[in-house]
């Protein structure tokens, strides 16, 4: 594997090319300053095919990749993260691994500990930290005090593998666990299987040691797409409309002569960037400049600890109501 510090390209790979997948490899190919060697797919007919649309190879073996690679886009099924990520950390190429990081902390922290030790960069695909909305949140964020996150949409097919939190609520816990410096002191959660053996919508409340208090909904059985995210922060009030890219500030106004101040509101118009085309760059730029990504290993496997410590608060509350409804 060549140096990507000392070359004037870095070469890319796209480990699974299903939904995402797909996207990962057009974005490469168009991307400055990247070679997209080629896909790997377990379908060899979408690997060809998506290989065609991308103008690369289609490998038939991830091995075939090996020594012809600075770095992988992993976007397979999380259950084998572990397995399609380490043969390339292990050999000190950079991956890019889709949300969440593993299934399990274990496999998580294994990944992680692969990385460190082989040198490899590590990013995790929290998508939605590259969204433009959420970076001019983040910018005007002082000390919050309660942040109540929503996200809901329709039910979609291809999501009935996994439960609602690992598939939407992690994204607002991975943004929340960003906005608070602190630890969370204590979670409380409660769900529902309405459309799959799985949860298909939570709701989740995280108390940070500092005080501040988040509620999270997450549902994929709405009729209404809604992706909102309000923070409340001393003499500020801050709402961020995902699909609208807004922010909303109210805050206080001094009035001269008045005995209280005025609200004053003010409407922020946040330019629409696409948030994938952005993170996959910043992956790029972080190889080539040898720099921590926004959402490294470590950051992945704490919105995955939260994110499980969550399924299974909504197990016990299941279980409790269970043995309640029996009595």
């Amino acid at each position: 594997m060549s140096d990507p510090l000392l070359s004037d390209r870095i070469r890319i790979a796209v480990v699974g090319v299903g939904y995402l997948g797909r996207f990962h490899a057009l974005i490469y190919s168009r991307l400055s300053g990247v070679d997209l060697v080629g896909v790997f797919d377990t379908d060899r007919a979408r690997a060809r095919s998506v290989a065609a649309e991308a103008g690369c190879a289609s490998v038939e073996r991830i091995e075939d990749l090996f020594g012809r690679v600075d770095a992988v886009s992993v976007v397979v099924p999380t259950t084998a993260h572990l397995d399609a990520a380490a043969p390339f950390l292990s050999r000190g190429i950079h991956v890019l691994l889709e949300k969440p990081i593993a299934p399990t902390l274990a496999d998580g922290a294994e990944i992680v500990r692969l990385a460190g030790a082989h040198g490899a960069t590590l990013q995790i695909g929290h998508v939605e930290r590259f969204n433009a909305g959420v970076m001019a949140l983040a910018q005007r964020i002082r000390s919050p005090l309660y942040i109540e996150a929503q996200r809901m949409g329709g039910f979609v097919e291809r999501a009935t593998d996994v439960d609602v939190v690992s598939d939407l609520m992690i994204h607002d816990i991975d943004i929340i666990l960003s906005l608070v410096d602190a630890e969370i002191g204590s979670i409380s959660a409660v769900g529902a299987s309405v459309l799959t053996e799985h949860v298909d919508i939570a709701n989740a409340r995280l108390e940070f040691a500092n005080g501040t208090v988040a509620n999270v909904v997450a549902s994929r059985v709405s009729e209404k797409t809604t992706r909102r995210i309000r923070v409340f922060q001393p003499r500020r009030y801050l709402s961020l409309d995902f699909v609208e890219q807004t922010i909303d500030i109210a805050e206080p106004r001094p009035v001269d002569g008045a005995i209280r101040p005025e609200i004053a509101r003010q409407r922020i118009q946040v330019e629409p960037i696409k948030p994938l085309d952005l993170e996959l760059a910043e992956f790029v730029r972080c190889i080539r400049e040898g720099q921590p990504p926004l959402v490294d290993g470590r950051i992945g496997l704490k919105a995955l600890e939260v994110a499980l410590e969550v399924r299974a608060r909504i197990a016990q509350s299941s279980e409790t109501a269970g043995r309640e409804a029996g009595r």
